[in-house]
């Protein structure tokens, strides 16, 4: 097992220290759920001003508006936490941080959780909650996720080729895409801080109720047989994270389709570093990366020749 205290820093080893500071009280997903929203209140920071926002309903969606101004683009945003964890508060203010730095309306959408709701609940939220956007605003549509949340906006951008016309890029934040297990970031860092290898993969049979779909892009972007037309993809992995060989893979496919993708390996951290970005100055400077990767990609530009 690698040495984590040589490969983190002492912001992150602190980050980490914290985030393991609210373990479950009791056995059950509602222990566990519980204890992550007590993680993530730990770490929430208050929203930027001038940031409004407003709470929807979409069918059976909730979704909350974040808007600063004349937005130019809007970026429709899915949180992490293993399909069965977090919702509209978990992510507050990563989406109003965005929404402040970019610009641009910012749409989080709060899809139900597993596993009272089984696949493709989740993925049918966020697809009709992308649709809701297209048909109110007709702006451009950057997709953005983190972890279980990067996997559902993937899957959206593959399902949305020839039915939504205004999808032009997607940034992917440690994304876990659904690969089998197989790759070396699963080996190497099977015990990786604050998220293991084997903690990955139950969470991803919890998402399917056990049975893992075959060949359903709508669960596992990494399972669709043609990557071709996708939009402009920018991802982000954690290097002490299991999932981390899901985005190396992800980006070789779109690249042996021509799409343009760019894949930003982040050194010396871990997975759920956003939440860590006002305690660690290298989660703060991959939060500045992923600002600049939306907002060019609200503008159609690509900067990553």
């Amino acid at each position: 097992m690698p040495d984590y205290s040589a490969l983190l820093d002492a912001e992150i080893l602190a980050f980490i220290r914290k985030s393991e500071s609210f373990p479950p009280e009791g056995e059950g997903l509602e222990a566990e759920r519980r204890a992550y929203d007590a993680l993530c209140a730990a770490f929430r920071q208050d929203r930027p001003e001038g940031v409004s926002t407003e709470d929807r309903r979409i069918g059976q969606v909730p979704v909350r508006v974040y808007e600063q101004g004349e937005p130019s683009c809007t970026v429709v945003y899915a949180h992490g936490g293993g399909f069965v964890k977090g919702g509209l508060e978990s992510h507050d203010d990563i989406c109003a941080e965005i929404c402040n730095q970019t610009g641009y309306r910012v749409v989080a959408v709060d899809y139900r959780l597993a596993p009272e709701h089984a696949h493709p609940v989740a993925f049918d939220d966020c697809f009709a909650a992308v649709e809701w956007v297209e048909e109110s605003f007709d702006l451009p549509i950057v997709l953005a996720g983190d972890s279980a949340g990067a996997t559902l906006m993937a899957s959206v951008a593959h399902h949305a080729r020839g039915r939504l016309r205004n999808v032009i890029g997607q940034v992917l934040i440690y994304p876990a895409l659904g690969a089998d297990g197989t790759g070396a970031s699963y080996r190497d860092h099977a015990e990786a801080p604050l998220l293991s290898a084997a903690a990955l993969m139950y969470y991803r049979g919890v998402r399917s109720g056990g049975v893992v779909p075959a060949g359903d892009a709508t669960y596992s972007p990494l399972l669709d047989k043609d990557f071709d037309d996708l939009p402009r993809t920018v991802i982000f992995t954690a290097e002490c994270d299991p999932g981390a060989s899901d985005g190396a893979d992800y980006a070789r496919l779109l690249e042996a389709a021509d799409v343009p993708v760019k894949l930003v390996h982040e050194r010396g951290l871990v997975h759920g570093f956003l939440r860590a970005r006002h305690m660690s100055a290298r989660a703060d400077a991959s939060f500045e990366r992923i600002v600049l990767a939306i907002e060019a990609l609200g503008q159609g530009l690509w900067v990553y020749e």
